[in-house]
């Protein structure tokens, strides 16, 4: 695999990575918090995980789609990267739950979520985070941003689910004779 260099010089898209994880992760910091640490951790990575998972499962061989950041092969900024998506766990969790997205108005918040990321995918591709490859467009990535956001919700709510803690904390307790 030859490294190919797009650029050599700290700009704009290393200052967008910067950006964004700092702006998310200082609003997630300054919001009033309503989760528990352990729902804010699991929000928080599993933006991180999807991002690592689909990241390299389209940027590596045998795919190749993409590159990110300044050259193909993997920098300390493209880890950074990475993190820039741990926000974004939290918030889509955040707002589902504060708006009370059940039925069908969770298809709608998801289409507007993955509508939002393909945005700031956008965004990332005009400033040089990412450099499409083999043929690879913007639009094939609402499917897999739609397919993540369904999962994520699904995961959320089989491990916080309300009528989960209820059932637990309403189950007998065994008393020692």
């Amino acid at each position: 695999m030859e490294n190919i260099v797009y650029d050599n010089q700290f700009n704009g898209n290393e200052w967008f990575v910067i950006g964004v994880g700092v702006i998310g992760f200082a609003s997630i910091w300054l919001f009033p918090q309503r989760y528990s640490p352990l729902q804010t951790t699991f929000n928080i990575l599993i933006g991180v995980a999807f991002g690592l998972v689909f990241d390299h499962t389209l940027k590596i061989p045998p795919l190749e789609l993409y590159d990110l950041g300044d050259q193909s092969k993997y920098q300390l900024i493209d880890f950074f990267s990475y993190m820039m998506y741990a926000p974004f766990g939290y918030w889509f969790i955040y707002w589902y739950e504060q708006m009370r997205m059940f039925k069908i108005k969770m298809i709608v918040y998801i289409l507007f979520w993955a509508a939002v990321a393909v945005g700031l995918e956008w965004l990332g591709v005009q400033i040089g985070v990412y450099h499409y490859k083999h043929g690879y467009k913007l639009i094939y990535s609402f499917p897999i941003y739609l397919f993540l956001m369904s999962i994520h919700i699904l995961l959320y709510r089989m491990a916080f689910a309300q009528d989960r803690r209820q059932f637990n904390s309403n189950r007998p307790v065994l008393k020692k004779k």
